[in-house]
């Protein structure tokens, strides 16, 4: 950005400045400029603009208006992170279908999403219990809160002081293509497919989904079971009990 420019002679009060215009004259050395050009100050033509190049009218124009795209000179710049959130910081979910829990942030992606989870680990009782809340993205019911590899926006996610070591922690491969929905061209459809299309077929995870997801949960279950109480912690879900403020709530 340019410097602000400010006047050398400023006014006193209104309509009287600090010193006359003939004392300017001498200050900012006009009278030198007049005298090597024989009493008159330069002047310098005008370059000639470029004759126009005559553009050869179309042969055919189109019957409707065609819009023509504003000029836009945007560039995409990366997602800036919170201050706040640093790999292995413990966030609180704010909406969807994990709100309330207590995730692990690893990364943040391209897109500017964070990619966050919690250990799983198969439990008999839990799988009777909530069969028909199962995340798509584990290998059965998790441990301590059921999320799996997940990318959140940090708009809907509060950052606590609690940290994760995930040190040991490798998630090199996880980008946005890692979580792209595989669109399957859509079949011609009979009579026979036509009476079946109330049956839902099951989408099933890819066991290499599944053996990252283990390989993510395997050291990063060990540095929480380090960490007294803090299984506990993420098991817990967060909400606004009767007089709780808000804005006193340090996280």
């Amino acid at each position: 950005m340019a410097p602000k420019r400010t006047t050398r002679n400023p006014e006193l009060i209104p309509g009287i400045r600090k010193v006359s215009r003939s004392r300017m004259y001498h200050k900012r050395g006009l009278f030198a400029i007049k005298a090597k050009n024989g009493g008159k100050f330069p002047h310098h033509e005008k370059a000639a603009a470029a004759a126009p190049v005559a553009e050869k009218p179309p042969k055919f124009y189109p019957a409707d208006d065609v819009k023509k795209p504003l000029l836009n000179k945007r560039k995409p710049k990366p997602t800036k992170l919170r201050a706040s959130i640093t790999p292995g910081t413990v966030l609180i979910i704010l909406t969807g279908r994990f709100r309330g829990k207590r995730v692990v942030f690893l990364k943040q992606l391209t897109s500017g999403l964070l990619l966050v989870t919690v250990c799983l680990e198969q439990l008999p009782l839990l799988r009777r219990v909530c069969s028909h809340i199962l995340s798509p993205c584990g290998a059965g019911p998790y441990k301590i809160n059921g999320v799996p590899l997940r990318r959140v926006n940090q708009a809907y996610v509060i950052g606590t002081s609690t940290k994760v070591d995930i040190s040991g922690v490798n998630v090199d491969k996880f980008d946005d293509k890692y979580f792209a929905k595989q669109v399957e061209k859509k079949k011609k459809k009979g009579e026979t497919e036509f009476f079946e299309a109330d049956k839902q077929e099951k989408n099933e995870l890819p066991a290499e989904k599944k053996e990252d997801q283990k390989a993510v949960d395997a050291p990063l279950l060990r540095a929480v079971e380090a960490v007294p109480d803090l299984k506990t912690y993420l098991g817990a879900r967060f909400s606004l009990k009767s007089g709780m403020k808000p804005h006193e709530l340090v996280f």
